[in-house]
């Protein structure tokens, strides 16, 4: 990313609006001509040394010098940022390419916090979009793949049972576990074919049946083993992997790992011990 300009507006545009300001022909074009000017050196030629903001420019450069990023920026005089609340230097961000549009653009403001009311605080910041970083890593190819999958998927069978199933998912959220909550009516195949989607592990069934004797109904989805487990075992006392439960306060330490092998590992050795 580097510092360039990409024009905007048609040059014939900007002469016809200049026009309008009453200024000349040949200011007009003198101004253009420093307006297309990519260097410093020639810049400080025309206007002079000793202005305030040529000294800014030769400070920023010779610091992105020393700093060892000077080759990631490039003088541009044309680059103007539309708000008026800059006090110093502006910029843009750009693919080395200089394509699509800017990825993103700022400057220096020193007295924007008191147009709110509070002190005036030397700044720096920018803003960029989105879509532009996006559309620019897709270019790349540099778009990551993020296979979608969570521990469990909970469903209620009934409207009424809505908040039982709001509990079971918060629960299990509280034991580091990830659920996609389904409050929905929805028929089972739908929450089957979402749960494919979704790489679920487990599915949680909050239905009348098993509410009336304070249970859910678990299936774990690799291998359609079924279970039933008491409400509050599922939610306060036990976490469960594959076929079997486990008491989740013996099985704590465990909860730190991120890798699936050191995971089981660490839970085996917990069992056993």
């Amino acid at each position: 990313m580097y510092l360039v300009f990409t024009e905007k507006i048609p040059i014939d545009e900007i002469k016809r609006e200049l026009n309008a300001t009453g200024l000349s022909e040949e200011a007009i074009e003198e101004l253009l001509q420093v307006l297309s000017i990519k260097s410093l050196t020639k810049l400080e030629e025309i206007l002079g040394g000793a202005g305030e903001a040529i000294a800014d420019l030769k400070q920023l450069f010779s610091l992105a010098e020393k700093f060892g990023y000077s080759d990631w920026i490039q003088f541009d005089a044309s680059v103007v940022r539309g708000l008026a609340y800059y006090t110093g230097i502006v910029f843009e961000g750009l693919d080395r390419e200089g394509k699509p549009r800017a990825i993103c653009g700022g400057g220096r403001y020193d007295r924007l916090l008191s147009t709110f009311g509070g002190d005036d605080v030397p700044a720096c910041g920018f803003g960029f979009g989105d879509a532009v970083i996006v559309e620019l890593l897709k270019e790349k190819e540099l778009v990551p793949e993020h296979s979608l999958e969570v521990n469990n998927i909970v469903c209620a069978l009934d409207r009424d049972l809505q908040g039982v199933a709001a509990t079971v998912a918060s629960k299990l959220r509280e034991k580091r576990q990830s659920v996609d909550l389904i409050l929905e009516s929805k028929p089972l195949k739908w929450v089957f074919k979402r749960a494919a989607r979704t790489n679920a592990q487990r599915l949680i069934l909050v239905g009348n049946t098993e509410r009336q004797k304070g249970m859910v109904l678990v299936e774990v989805l690799s291998s359609g083993e079924q279970y039933e487990i008491k409400l509050d075992e599922l939610s306060e006392k036990y976490l469960f992997f594959g076929s079997t439960f486990y008491d989740a306060h013996a099985l704590w330490t465990c909860l730190i790992f991120e890798d699936s092998a050191n995971y089981i590992l660490t839970l085996q050795h917990n069992i056993l011990s």
